[in-house]
């Protein structure tokens, strides 16, 4: 049992090194050895648990992207009206972006460079179905625009990455107020006006 737990400890290691380095520089100035040397293991030991360093970036993208939805639609019930479903939705993503900031900085590069394959960026958006599901029940109910997810991510969810680097850049502090007005703007950006 102490031999898997510390197998397990050494792949998170790993996938923990990797995160950091690519936020702190970049998928192509982030070379094996430092993964290791961060991680405190051997280069060898990354081939134990990793094809090749896409393959440890692609696992870890699916990983972080699978705990991020998680949290997300933890608390989600399928049932619930658009604008409450929505809502929750949201400030849980939100909540995540802003308290796991280093796991969220991570998936916003993922997903804004070409650093992904692209197999692994569909096994991405599977874990977002739940969001895509409420979207195409409330285009069905007249309540959300009849346009592409894309966009609708783009404008309700994408400015939370913007907002979460500010902060942790410290040129913008978000408070309750900001994160309601925010919300707002989100739920304005996407929903029918009648």
């Amino acid at each position: 049992m102490a031999k898997l737990q510390k197998s397990i400890d050494k792949r998170n290691a790993l996938v923990k090194a990797t995160i950091e380095l690519v936020n702190n520089n970049g998928f192509h100035a982030t070379p094996m050895s430092k993964i290791a040397k961060m991680a405190k293991v051997s280069p060898a030991t990354i081939y134990l648990y990793f094809e090749n360093k896409q393959d440890l970036v692609n696992k870890t993208y699916i990983e972080v992207k699978a705990e991020y939805t998680k949290y997300a639609f933890e608390t989600y019930k399928e049932n619930m009206p658009i604008e409450e479903g929505f809502k929750l939705i949201w400030n849980r993503i939100a909540d995540f972006k802003l308290k796991e900031c280093e796991n969220a900085m991570f998936l916003a590069q993922c997903d804004n460079t070409p650093m992904i394959d692209e197999q692994s960026r569909q096994k991405g958006i599977k874990h977002l179905q739940p969001l895509l599901d409420l979207w195409t029940r409330g285009k069905e109910e007249g309540i959300i625009k009849p346009i592409s997810e894309y966009l609708l991510y783009a404008y309700a969810i994408n400015p939370l990455s913007f907002l979460m680097i500010i902060q942790k850049r410290g040129a913008f502090q978000l408070d309750k107020t900001h994160l309601e007005e925010a919300y707002q703007s989100a739920w304005n950006s996407i929903k029918v006006v009648k």
